[in-house]
């Protein structure tokens, strides 16, 4: 599979207007946490996110996960795991898609993170910071990848649901 996209930009953000969009979200995790990226572009420039994107037509997800990683971390994926998918009402409230994302955990990965315009910054997390989509401080808490936010901060009252019965 190449680096091409089927669909002009305008056909894409047109056709995701009124469809879900599904997406990969690859979480990787070490010694310091899990590994977030603050993104340097629309939608969402400056919020810290799992690195994720866009599963495209035909695509296989382990094929789609070891593609985001390359493209957006300057790592190599050879082996994941799913964890579990999630909603994002957010984005649909704030007038931008409706994406579900399957989320996986690079399990054997190689190279030092390199990333790409599409992130300004990175940083390994066990409290994650503000400025997060709260479906991802959700899913990332209730999986045991970071610590649970005290009580009255930024609230994830969302739809997320892992697949590895806590396991």
């Amino acid at each position: 599979m190449t680096d091409q996209h089927p669909l002009s930009e305008t056909e894409f953000h047109e056709i995701y207007r009124r469809v879900p969009r599904l997406t990969v979200e690859v979480v990787v995790t070490g010694a310091d946490g899990v590994l977030l990226t603050r993104r340097a572009i629309d939608p969402c420039r400056g919020m810290w996110h799992i690195p994720g994107g866009t599963v495209r037509f035909g695509e296989r997800l382990a094929g789609a996960v070891a593609r985001v990683a390359r493209r957006e971390l300057g790592i190599e994926v050879s082996e994941s795991r799913m964890l579990g998918c999630i909603e994002y009402p957010s984005h649909h409230v704030q007038g931008l898609d409706s994406p579900v994302g399957i989320v996986f955990l690079a399990i054997r990965h190689a190279g030092a993170v390199a990333l790409n315009e599409e992130a300004s910054d990175h940083g390994w997390f066990r409290r994650l910071p503000d400025g997060m989509h709260p479906e991802q401080v959700r899913f990332l808490e209730d999986a045991g990848l970071a610590e649970t936010r005290p009580e009255g901060a930024e609230s994830a009252r969302t739809t997320s649901r892992r697949t590895d019965h806590g396991q």
